[in-house]
C-alpha cells in the first residue's frame, strides 16, 4: 500500500480549496441576485399599494358623481328663468 504523507494530502486538498473557493463565489453571486429581485419586489408592491390607492379613491369619486346624478334624475326639470314682458 502506498504510503500517505503531507504533501499528497496537500495536493489532494489544493484543488478541493479552489473549488470551494469558486462555490463561495457563486454563492455571493446568487445572494446579490436575490437581493436585487426582492429589491425590485419591494418596489412593485409599492407601484401595487399605490395604484390600489388610487382606485379606491377613483371609486369614492364615481360613488359620490353617482348619487349626485342619481339626486338629479330625481329632481323637477328646471323651470325657465322669468323674463319680463317686452313692450
Amino acid at each position: 500500500m502506498a504510503e500517505v504523507t503531507n504533501e499528497l494530502i496537500f495536493e489532494l486538498l489544493k484543488p478541493i480549496q479552489s473549488r470551494m473557493s469558486a462555490v463561495e463565489q457563486g454563492q455571493r453571486e446568487t445572494k446579490q441576485e436575490l437581493n436585487a429581485m426582492r429589491g425590485v419586489l419591494v418596489s412593485m408592491q409599492s407601484d401595487l399599494q399605490n395604484i390600489y390607492g388610487i382606485l379606491g379613491r377613483h371609486d369614492n369619486r364615481l360613488d359620490r358623481i353617482e348619487r349626485r346624478l342619481e339626486l338629479r334624475e330625481l329632481a323637477p326639470p328646471p323651470q325657465a328663468s322669468y323674463e319680463p314682458p317686452k313692450s
